[in-house]
């Protein structure tokens, strides 16, 4: 039976519902940690340092796309909602367009500057000439970047998960195919894993662009359009809290980077960068969880649907917390084996692994929630309230930790920061979520503004 984010949701139907954008999730992270494994295998742990240098520069430009996407869905559902079908369509058009031209212009931009800010990064000599080869090409596509992350949203808005599933096991395949005959069997070096990955961000946002010209039967899709400047302005506000996650988490890892090659060197370097393709891989299920329930939030708060607004809650609610157990579970029990399959090449530094994921583990406890009460606001239009739980969470807390721990604790501070940071972020959220009771009418809102 087709399911749409108009429907009344059961913990059963709903897992139903997200299981397709969980999937994907998981698998996008999936084929980014074989860019890491790939590199770090075929290529050398000098080049793998290079990788985990340059990415937070690729992840702070990508969070232009991640506002834009992740506010005009927001906007774009609870538009839906209000039964303007149309508008919705132009509000879908306007958005892809204004992502196209802000990709070509960031990435025209910080081509230029790729070398001092690489330098900015913490590269040496040494680093520097990888880290311009896998940053280049990954930089230079970065209007795809945009639509690829976009599209995962908007498919499900149109009530297509599936096909986003189909388009993102499609590109991951041919990613992890191409890493290893352009690294392998090119002899293409760290270029060739960037190569691979620009490849997948084209062919995963040209698919999803031609499905959306064609099917004008869909809720929503391509037409002509006015530019709307409050409508963009106000789905960049919706969508501000996933810039600041994405801006402040690429800030932080620089900063882990920065301790790390202070306290230890570039083995400290690599094994942080095992822990975050662990991260992608453990927070994917809470992220694909959210993408799919939040346009059922918006579309519901649009119709000023409280009593579904509060079921789809709570069934997120019940999900999030089985999820964030058996993510700390996997992630302390298979800590050896997960270590293994990127530095067994290296005892010393895998025990150091092994002894990093078992310390921030304990940070996922706490991260699926976060996340869900984050985009829970942003579904609610809410961006001054998602804005500060991604803002306290991933930059306040995560630098005050970082920056203070290793202090205290030396390198043991720098394991423990996460945890920490994210046990008081998750403390704000419950805050937010308490002030949210139907006894002080948040419901009953517009906007859903002026909390208590």
């Amino acid at each position: 039976m087709k399911m749409t984010i108009a429907d009344h949701f059961t913990l059963p139907k709903i897992l139903r519902f997200a299981l397709p954008s969980m999937v994907m999730m998981v698998f996008t992270s999936l084929y980014t940690i074989v860019d890491g494994l790939a590199v770090s295998n075929l290529v050398g742990d000098q080049a793998f340092s290079s990788l985990n240098l340059i990415w937070p520069a690729v992840g702070m430009l990508g969070a232009f796309g991640f506002m834009i996407g992740s506010g005009g869905n927001a906007l774009i559902s609870k538009t839906l909602g209000e039964g303007k079908q149309q508008l919705a369509c132009e509000y879908f058009s306007m958005l892809i367009v204004f992502e196209v031209l802000v990709g070509i212009v960031v990435a025209a931009v910080t081509l230029v500057f790729l070398e001092p800010i690489s330098r900015l990064l913490g590269a040496t000599d040494e680093l520097m000439a990888d880290c311009i080869l896998y940053g280049a090409p990954l930089i230079a596509v970065q209007a795809f970047f945009f639509l690829h992350t976009s599209f995962q949203s908007f498919l499900v808005t149109a009530g297509k998960q599936k096909l986003g599933l189909a388009i993102t096991l499609f590109g991951g395949i041919s990613n992890m195919v191409l890493d290893f005959a352009l690294i392998g069997w090119g002899h293409m070096g760290i270029f060739g894993a960037a190569a691979a990955t620009a490849i997948n961000w084209i062919t995963s946002s040209i698919i999803p662009l031609i499905w959306f010209f064609r099917h004008k039967e869909a809720p929503i899709h391509f037409v002509r359009f006015s530019w709307r400047l409050k409508a963009l302005g106000q789905s960049c506000f919706n969508g501000i809290s996933e810039m600041v996650t994405n801006l402040s988490a690429s800030f932080v890892l620089m900063l882990y980077n920065g301790q790390l090659m202070r306290l230890i060197g570039s083995d400290g370097v690599n094994a942080y960068g095992v822990i975050q393709y662990i991260t992608f891989l453990c927070t994917a299920v809470f992220f694909g969880c959210t993408m799919s329930v939040g346009p059922c939030i918006g579309y519901q708060y649009g119709a000023q649907n409280h009593k579904e607004l509060k079921n789809l809650l709570g069934i997120s609610m019940k999900i999030t917390i089985v999820g964030s157990l058996l993510v700390f579970a996997g992630a302390e029990v298979f800590a050896r084996q997960l270590s293994m399959v990127f530095v067994s090449y290296s005892p010393t530094l895998m025990n150091l692994t092994i002894h990093a994921i078992r310390i921030y583990a304990f940070s996922f406890l706490f991260t699926g929630f976060n996340i869900l009460m984050s985009g829970f606001f942003t579904s609610l239009n809410n961006g001054v309230v998602s804005a500060i739980l991604s803002l306290t969470r991933t930059f306040f807390f995560q630098t005050a930790c970082i920056l203070g721990l290793p202090f205290l604790f030396k390198l043991e501070g720098v394991w423990v920061a996460s945890p920490v940071a994210e046990g008081l972020s998750a403390i704000v959220a419950f805050w937010y979520l308490w002030k949210m009771n139907p006894r002080y009418g948040y419901w009953d809102r517009p906007h859903g503004k002026a909390l208590e």
